[in-house]
């Protein structure tokens, strides 16, 4: 590759960019402001959890470096992402502060360049702040003009966590949003010499990449709370599958399979607040986003629905299980995560709740505090609990063994198991347990 790349915030996203960088050869200078953070990848090790992550990085060959000087990034390097936090505000759009911040310290870098140098802000921000405020602060620090003497790109990343390095090296589309056609074409490249295949680029204006950003997962949170909708419609339907359904319904091209299978709510630091965020940039500019509204009102609802199922099987008096709290499998994040909403929902009702994840254990202890118990294994929450709740699909949880189940309750009656996602074979743990798969009607039950 042969590409000179610096990337300002070594973070769940910031680092494996980085590292996917160097390992096709590039000499990557990595920024963060955490010492610990510059220390762990010039030691050679991921400063972050995420899967792959620590095996690419012992494949380098000493191009990946990082510092705390933003001065010396940039004047050794010839492309520069910016991957820091946009925390959302009070009105649900994202604050710029951090990455307004890094491009007036890149700005510091660019005043000592002669040489053409594009700056690339992957971290989603909301329209407008690309041309606006971002272009301000690099213009100002720099003493430079955009779009001659420096190049400036907005292309977020479309990844979810646990699988980061795997959705860079094979995006399905390049979005980017230019100030010239060259600063376009240089990132273009950069990106294609990365990436595994040759995904085809959509090149546009800031503001249409801006807004591509959060309608992608405004329309990815929108579908799978269709699917969510068709699980209840099922629950109701005597004889109906949503597995069926939907299998069906993503046969037909002009809607496909992703994000289909009915379940529980969606989770995670980009899908909720992706929405939310757009809902926000409609009303601000005096528009409408009804059906976004519509699909965040709706996502909030799925732990009340769980909760309802609880009540409706057992009272306070017995202690309810939930196995999985991170936001999906392969990851310790628990953002917006429904099985620690869930866990914080069912203590508000006074029932005692046991918790066990593969990953995320310390994460939401941190959050939740002593209003949960947590278990070793996934064993003993099952042996301590009366209702069980499989609430993230870990392939682990997959392999759970019907014995577990056998033991019944104080009152001598047997165990509930909600399987939100279906994961276990339903007449093995039917026989055993009160068992309830969402999704399914009454007669397959």
């Amino acid at each position: 590759m042969g590409a000179k790349v610096s990337v300002i915030g070594l973070g769940k996203l910031g680092c494996p960019l980085a590292a996917c960088f160097a390992a096709n050869g590039g000499e990557v200078v990595g920024v963060d402001m955490e010492q610990r953070a510059v220390d762990a990848v010039n030691q050679g090790k991921a400063p972050t959890v995420e899967t792959g992550l620590q095996d690419l990085m012992n494949q380098l060959t000493g191009n990946l470096r990082a510092t705390q000087d933003f001065v010396d990034a940039v004047t050794s390097t010839d492309v520069t992402f910016v991957v820091v936090p946009t925390p959302s505000g009070e009105d649900g759009t994202f604050i710029n502060d951090y990455v307004v911040a890094a491009c007036r310290s890149i700005g510091q870098g660019l005043k000592e360049k002669s040489s053409y140098h594009v700056v690339t802000i992957v971290s989603t921000v909301m329209p407008g702040s690309t041309g606006g405020v971002i272009r301000q602060a690099l213009e100002e620090a720099s003493g430079k003009t955009c779009g001659v003497d420096f190049g400036l790109c907005y292309s977020p990343a479309f990844v979810a966590l646990g699988s980061v390095i795997r959705n860079f090296l094979r995006p399905d589309y390049l979005l980017i949003g230019e100030s010239d056609p060259k600063a376009g074409e240089t990132l273009e490249q950069f990106y294609q010499c990365m990436c595994d295949d040759e995904p085809r680029a959509e090149r546009m204006s800031f503001v249409n990449a801006e807004l591509t950003k959060l309608a992608t997962n405004a329309f990815v949170s929108t579908k799978i709370t269709f699917g969510n909708m068709m699980a209840q419609l099922c629950e109701h339907l005597p004889g109906a599958d949503v597995d069926i359904v939907t299998s069906a319904l993503g046969m037909d091209s002009r809607i496909g399979v992703k994000y289909l299978k009915g379940g529980i709510g969606y989770g995670g630091p980009c899908l909720d607040r992706d929405n939310v965020a757009l809902v926000a940039m409609a009303g601000n500019i005096g528009s409408e986003a009804i059906l976004a509204e519509a699909t965040d009102r709706a996502n909030r609802l799925e732990v009340s629905r769980l909760v309802d199922i609880i009540k409706s099987k057992r009272d306070t008096s017995n202690t309810v299980g939930v196995l999985g709290l991170s936001y999906k499998p392969d990851t310790n994040v628990i953002d917006a995560s429904q099985g620690v909403l869930l866990a914080q929902a069912l203590g508000k009702e006074g029932y005692p709740v046991v918790a066990y994840d593969p990953a995320a254990m310390e994460t939401t202890k941190q959050m939740v505090g002593e209003s949960v118990t947590f278990a070793a294994s996934a064993e003993r929450c099952i042996e301590e609990s009366a209702v069980i709740v499989i609430s993230t699909p870990w392939n682990c949880f997959a392999e759970i063994r019907p014995g577990l189940f056998t033991g019944k309750t104080a009152d001598g009656a047997p165990k509930v198991l909600i399987d939100c996602w279906r994961m276990l074979n339903a007449e093995t743990f039917a026989a055993i347990t009160d068992y309830v798969p969402l999704g399914i009607g009454p007669e397959h039950q």
